[in-house]
C-alpha cells in the first residue's frame, strides 16, 4: 500500500498511524536533550514543520504515548535516551495561532477556550489524592470556557495569565515529576493584535502569561515555543537568563525544520516522481538555515500530490498562497529609488548585503526600510547567501515561487500607482487608439522608468514578456468600454492583446517582445511580423472592425520601442 502525502495534517500521531508518508526528523529529539536548555525558542517561517515537530514532542515525551509510534525512526536508535525520557513525563501543549479577533476581547476569550480545551485533557486532577481542595477548585476554574459564562464560571483574566503555571504545579504535584511545556507560534496574537489595534493590551498579556510560566517556575523541566519572529525586545523574556533561541541563521538545529535535498530526493523516487527533480529544486529549494539548504515541506508535498494526480501538471506557488502577502506590498510602498534597484537585482538572481535584526517588534515591522528587508529575511521571502560580517547578511530570492509572488506583487502595486493619475492615463490610451506610435513609445517609457523592471538568465524569454504584456494590459484596462483579450485566439494563433473599440470600429492587436541583446528595432520587427504571419488581426475583422492598428512593442530593462502598421 502506497503511503499517503499528509497534506495540512500536523499531528504526529495521526500521520504515524493512518499511512502517512514521514520525513524522521526524531533526530531534533537527541539533539534537543544534548543541547539542553530550560527555555527553547525556534524561529522559522510558516509552513517549515513547526507544528509537526511540537507534536512529535509531545508524542515521545508525554504519559500515553505507543512506544511504537516512533518504531524505524532514527530516534529509536537511541536506547538509553528512550529508556530515560520516551513517555516519563506530563506535557502542556497549547498552539496560539488561533487567538486573534478584531476586539481584545474576542482575542482574550479565544485564549480562554485553548487553555481551557488543554487543561480538560487533565480532569483525572480532580480525583487525584495528591492535590487539596482549594487547589481541586483552582482547576475547576481552568476548564470553565466560554459556553459556562452564563452560569458565572468565566475564567477570569488573572486566571488567564497564570494558567500555564498553575497547571504546571498541580501536574508536578500528582505525578511526582516535572512538566514538559510546548507552545506553538507564540508569536501569533501579537501580529493580529498589531493589524487590529490592540497591541499594547495583548503584550501585557502575552508577556504575563509567558513570564509567569517560563520565570522561576520549579515545575518545569523545559519548555519549547516557536514562531516567526524572536520578540525580545517586547520584554516577553525579560529576566529570562536560560532562554535558548535557534532562528535561520543558527546552526544548531538546522536540519530539522524544512526538507533537505536527499529527503526530496527520497520521497520522489518512493512515488515514482524522479523526473521531476530538477523542477522542484527551481521552484522549492533555495532556503538556507544555519549551514543547511532546505526545500519548503508544504510547497513539495503539495506538487508531488498534484504530480500523482496529473503527471503534466505545472508547479505552483503553494506557500505563498497560504496567507497574505502584505509585507511584499508594504515593502514596494515604502521601497526608495535605490531600494528599487536592489530589488531588480534581487529578481536577477543576485545577492544583496544588508543588515539583519531579529529582535524587532511587530509595531516596529513598518517603521523603516531597513526593518522590512529583516522581516522578508526572517518570514521566508528572502534567505541568506552567506554571512559578510557582523550581523550583515547577503540576502536573496530562494527560489522561482517567491520570484513570482515578487513580480506579481509588483505589478498589482504599480497598477495601483499609476490608477491615481487619471489624466496620463487617459493621454496613453487615446495616443493608443489615435495611431500616435511615438506618443505611446513616450509614454510608455515614462511608465517603465518607475516600475521596477525583471532580467534574469534563469528565466524563460516568455516570462519576462509576460511581465511588460501585464503592465501594458493593465493601462489599457483604464477605459472601461474598450473590449480588450489578453492572449486571445485569432488568426492562426494567441495574441498577446487584442482590443475592440466599438463606437469607433478599431481594432489593436499589440504583440510584446523581449529581446535579450537589447536591440529593441529588431524586437519590434520580430513582433510585426508575428502578426502578420499569424494573421491575428482576423478575429477583428470578423467582429466588424473596420480600421486595424498592429503595434509591435519591444521592451528591454524600462526602456521600449513601439512601431505600428496600420
Amino acid at each position: 500500500m502506497i503511503l499517503k502525502l499528509p497534506i495540512g495534517i500536523d499531528n504526529f500521531e495521526e500521520i504515524r498511524t493512518e499511512g502517512f508518508y514521514y520525513v524522521d526528523k526524531t533526530g531534533m529529539i537527541k539533539e534537543l536533550l544534548d543541547s539542553w536548555g530550560k527555555v527553547n525558542l525556534f524561529t522559522r517561517p510558516r509552513r517549515f514543520g513547526k507544528t509537526l515537530n511540537m507534536s512529535m514532542l509531545q508524542c515521545f515525551f508525554e504519559y500515553g504515548h505507543e512506544s511504537s509510534l516512533f518504531d524505524g525512526l532514527k530516534i529509536s536508535e537511541e536506547k538509553e535516551l528512550c529508556e530515560k525520557y520516551m513517555g516519563k513525563f506530563p506535557v502542556i501543549f497549547i498552539t496560539l495561532k488561533g487567538v486573534s479577533g478584531r476586539k481584545f476581547e474576542n482575542a482574550l476569550g479565544m485564549l480562554r477556550n485553548i487553555i481551557g480545551a488543554e487543561a480538560m485533557k487533565f480532569q483525572f486532577l480532580l480525583k487525584s489524592d495528591r492535590l487539596t481542595e482549594e487547589e481541586k477548585k483552582l482547576y475547576y476554574q481552568l476548564v470553565q470556557v466560554d459556553e459556562s459564562a452564563r452560569q458565572g464560571f468565566l475564567m477570569s483574566r488573572e486566571v488567564i495569565e497564570d494558567s500555564l503555571r498553575i497547571l504546571c504545579r498541580m501536574l508536578h504535584k500528582h505525578y511526582g515529576q516535572k512538566v514538559i511545556l510546548l507552545i506553538d507560534e507564540y508569536d501569533v496574537p501579537l501580529d493580529k493584535a498589531q493589524l487590529s489595534g490592540y497591541y499594547d493590551e495583548m503584550i501585557e498579556l502575552i508577556c504575563n502569561l509567558l513570564g509567569q510560566v517560563l520565570k522561576t517556575n520549579e515545575s518545569l523541566q523545559f519548555a519549547v515555543l516557536t514562531g516567526c519572529l524572536r520578540i525580545a525586545k517586547e520584554s516577553i523574556f525579560t529576566g529570562l537568563n536560560n532562554l535558548q533561541v535557534m532562528s535561520i541563521t543558527n546552526i544548531q538545529f538546522d536540519e530539522h525544520f524544512g526538507f533537505s535535498d536527499e529527503e526530496v530526493k527520497e520521497m520522489l523516487k518512493y512515488y515514482g516522481q524522479d523526473s521531476k527533480y530538477e523542477q522542484i529544486k527551481l521552484w522549492y529549494d533555495g532556503y538556507r538555515f544555519g549551514n543547511t539548504d532546505v526545500y519548503c515541506p508544504w510547497d513539495v508535498i503539495n506538487y508531488c500530490s498534484l504530480l500523482r494526480a496529473d503527471p503534466e501538471a505545472q508547479p505552483e506557488a503553494f506557500w505563498v498562497n497560504t496567507s497574505g502577502n502584505d509585507i511584499i506590498r508594504k515593502f514596494l510602498q515604502m521601497a526608495s529609488p535605490v531600494t528599487k534597484r536592489e530589488i531588480e537585482s534581487l529578481i536577477e538572481g543576485k545577492s544583496i548585503a544588508k543588515k539583519i535584526h531579529q529582535e524587532l517588534t511587530y509595531r516596529d515591522l513598518y517603521k523603516t526600510i531597513d526593518n522590512l528587508w529583516s522581516v522578508l529575511f526572517t518570514t521566508g521571502y528572502l534567505t541568506q547567501r552567506g554571512k559578510a560580517e557582523g550581523k550583515v547578511y547577503q540576502l536573496a530570492i530562494p527560489n522561482l515561487e517567491i520570484r513570482e509572488i515578487f513580480i506579481e506583487q509588483i505589478q498589482e502595486w504599480f497598477q495601483e500607482e499609476i490608477k491615481a493619475d487619471t489624466s496620463k492615463l487617459d493621454a496613453f490610451c487615446t495616443a493608443f487608439s489615435d495611431g500616435d506610435e511615438k506618443a505611446v513609445e513616450e509614454q510608455f517609457n515614462a511608465y517603465l522608468a518607475r516600475t521596477i523592471s525583471i532580467r534574469d538568465t534563469s528565466v524563460r524569454k516568455e516570462k519576462k514578456e509576460n511581465f511588460y504584456h501585464g503592465i501594458l494590459l493593465g493601462l489599457l484596462s483604464h477605459r472601461e468600454t474598450w473590449d480588450i483579450d489578453s492572449n486571445a485566439e485569432s488568426g492562426n494563433g494567441y495574441s498577446d492583446i487584442l482590443v475592440e473599440i466599438f463606437e469607433k470600429n478599431i481594432g489593436i492587436v499589440v504583440e510584446v517582445k523581449y529581446p535579450d541583446d537589447g536591440n529593441l528595432e529588431k524586437g519590434c520587427a520580430e513582433a510585426l511580423k508575428q502578426i502578420e504571419d499569424k494573421k491575428y488581426e482576423a478575429r477583428l475583422c470578423q467582429d466588424g472592425m473596420s480600421h486595424i492598428l498592429k503595434y509591435g512593442i519591444a521592451c528591454n530593462r524600462k526602456k521600449c520601442k513601439v512601431q505600428l502598421i496600420k
